[in-house]
């Protein structure tokens, strides 16, 4: 019995993209059918829009921990006075 293959959601950032650049890759050596090219392209579209929602995410959290760390860096400075 073949695993049972992820939802889009349920893929991890490095997931999503093996699995765009396989559908890539089947697409420019013509490996998929006419019939399947449309499926093919709509998965495509949901792994990219889950991979731009993932890097958002990522770039809030980084920012907040930046903020943090820089409020937290302004207040240990007050706190040694001049």
């Amino acid at each position: 019995m073949s695993p049972k293959k992820k939802a889009p959601e349920d893929l991890r950032f490095g997931e999503a993209i093996e699995e765009l650049e396989g559908i890539l890759n089947r697409v420019e050596a013509e490996e998929i059918d006419i019939d399947e090219l449309a499926d093919q392209l709509k998965v495509a579209a949901e792994l990219l829009e889950l991979c731009r929602g993932k890097i958002r995410r990522a770039e809030v959290e980084v920012t907040q921990i930046v903020q943090a760390l820089e409020e937290a860096e302004a207040e240990a400075d007050e706190e040694e006075g001049p």
